[in-house]
């Protein structure tokens, strides 16, 4: 992998049922527990909620790079993200995400889209999932 940045590491034992997570730098120390709506005690967190944080917190730093690059003001940008495990009919199960992405600097509609679309095209995240899983963005409570 040439010019690569960053490499997060992470260590897991026990998976999403009874498990333990943690990262290489101790910034991150996490108990894995089924969600209540899946059976479990609900007394930790789970990889969907691990993956909403990170996909909301990349795709914010992907709105500050198509802001800079577009010398837009976005305001204090907010992101509520939600991510939905979903049968696959096949034995398997699949991601789908949704975005409500807030820009409180932007009145124009299509102009707040214009810079939740092409951020969509900045975020390493929505890169990953491109044409694998399910995707719904919303710029100031409007579809994108």
């Amino acid at each position: 992998m040439p010019n690569v940045l960053y490499t997060a590491e992470a260590h897991v034992t026990g998976g999403r049922d009874k498990g333990h997570g943690s990262s290489s730098d101790g910034q991150l120390d996490v108990q894995l527990r089924l969600p209540t709506e899946m059976g479990g005690a609900g007394d930790g967190t789970n990889p969907e909620e691990l993956f909403a944080v990170g996909y909301a917190a990349c795709f914010e730093g992907a709105l500050g790079v198509v802001a800079r690059r577009t010398k837009v003001d976005t305001g204090d940008a907010e992101i509520d993200s939600k991510v939905s495990l979903i049968p696959n009919g096949s034995g398997g199960f699949e991601l789908g995400v949704e975005l409500d992405v807030t820009l409180p600097a932007i009145q124009d509609t299509e102009l707040a889209a214009t810079i939740v679309r092409e951020a969509h095209h900045v975020c390493p995240y929505s890169n990953a999932t491109r044409g694998n899983i399910e995707v719904l963005l919303t710029a100031n409570g409007e579809p994108v």
